[in-house]
């Protein structure tokens, strides 16, 4: 944490102070899959989605290991609240990438959520539904419609803003993904969400239909990807792993708090903690945990160095992001697989919070961007001298 900076410290008490209302509302955000409005509100007064809102706009705009650490504290009272701030406060970040017209319309207020969908299933059309949307400057279109329907789009019932892919069709032919700024406010949301996974984060379809978006608020997703004080691809895992090591830490903190008085049913063992097979696997999930916030810390404290001195991550450093916070997830997973094992059966019902940091973690690391094996895959071509195989770095 920055020491010289209280309001990031004042932030972070906050959410410590917040852990004991956020863990006890797993059960209720899963039975209406969606966190509660409560968990929003209070994480809004304690300043969370103001941490990478850029300082001109009223924003904390603190560097990102302090915005994972927050986020990390978050995730370790309630998976579901942590998954959905770690989507809208890296997201946040990306539209001061935009024009400058386009950061004042999100940062007005000085906090945003913002949630993302970087599968271009959306298009774009030149030209907008009013009047004189034909009419261009310097031969760019002043508007486009956007059209499309994008799935699992995270914190959605909550977010002030959406930032889309959607393809345009070049100058020949060609289509060409963009990211699209657009209020929530002009987009349907389908109360679609049913997982096993996940549950309360409301990731549900959101669809433009025929929504007008001035050019300001449209960039190409290459220039997105290229970032602009942070690389956004690794900026944005080293947010998630952030998350998922919250989760983690959550799920040791309820295994150890569950041990007092518990025995293992049809052995001899009326103490569990006296048992060397759960010794051994308590520190199993401990180093592992360990390993990975190791991991992580190494990360952030390169990418804030790039951010510093105002250079970026060359592709090899890129491609290193992804495949260790990809297997920071990994660890952080391995770690909770390993205490449900040794949790008993009675780990299993809904009231218990262990279970559903089990299902939460194993369900959300399926997530396409923080897939094991890919992200390994990404950074061995690297490591090999061979091209990365991917746009996003």
């Amino acid at each position: 944490m920055t020491r010289n900076d209280s309001g990031v410290i004042a932030v972070l008490d906050e959410v410590t102070a917040l852990i004991p209302v956020l863990r006890k509302s797993g059960i209720d955000a899963e039975e209406r899959r969606w966190i509660p409005d409560e968990n929003i509100e209070l994480l809004e007064k304690a300043g969370v989605f103001r941490l990478a809102v850029p300082r001109r706009f009223g924003g904390l705009g603190v560097p990102v290991a302090d915005q994972a650490a927050v986020l990390n504290e978050i995730a370790r009272a309630d998976s579901a609240t942590g998954w959905v701030s770690m989507i809208w406060v890296s997201s946040s970040w990306a539209p001061s990438l935009f024009p400058e017209q386009a950061q004042e319309e999100v940062y007005a207020a000085g906090a945003v959520r913002v949630s993302t969908g970087f599968t271009p299933s959306g298009t774009l059309t030149a030209g907008g539904t009013d009047a004189d949307a034909d009419d261009s400057v310097a031969g760019s279109p002043r508007n486009y419609t956007l059209d499309g329907s994008w799935k699992w789009i995270s914190g959605s019932r909550g977010a002030d803003w959406a930032m889309l892919a959607a393809l345009l069709t070049g100058p020949h032919g060609t289509p060409v993904p963009y990211a699209v700024l657009v209020p929530f406010s002009a987009l349907s949301v389908t109360d679609d969400w049913h997982a096993s996974a996940g549950v309360g984060t409301g990731s549900c379809t959101v669809t433009a239909a025929g929504v007008t978006v001035p050019a300001h608020r449209v960039l190409p997703l290459a220039d997105l990807l290229a970032g602009g004080d942070y690389a956004f691809v690794p900026y944005f895992m080293a947010q998630g792993a952030a998350a998922y090591i919250g989760m983690a830490k959550g799920a040791y903190e309820r295994f150890i708090e569950r041990l007092p008085g518990r025995g293992i049913t049809y052995t001899s063992w009326t103490d569990q903690s006296r048992s060397p097979l759960t010794q051994i696997q308590v520190a199993v999930a401990a180093n592992k945990i360990e390993a990975a916030d190791a991991l992580q810390e190494r990360w952030l404290r390169r990418l804030q160095e790039h951010a510093d001195s105002g250079t970026q991550p060359d592709l090899a450093e890129r491609a290193a992001a992804r495949g260790r916070a990809a297997y920071a997830v990994q660890l952080a997973k391995e770690a909770v697989d390993e205490l449900f094992e040794a949790g008993g059966a009675s780990v299993i019902l809904r009231d218990e919070p262990l279970q559903r940091f089990h299902r939460d973690i194993r369900g959300l690391s399926l997530h396409a961007l923080f897939t094991f094996t890919t992200n390994q895959e990404v950074h061995g071509r690297a490591i090999l001298g061979l091209a990365p195989d991917t746009p996003f770095l």
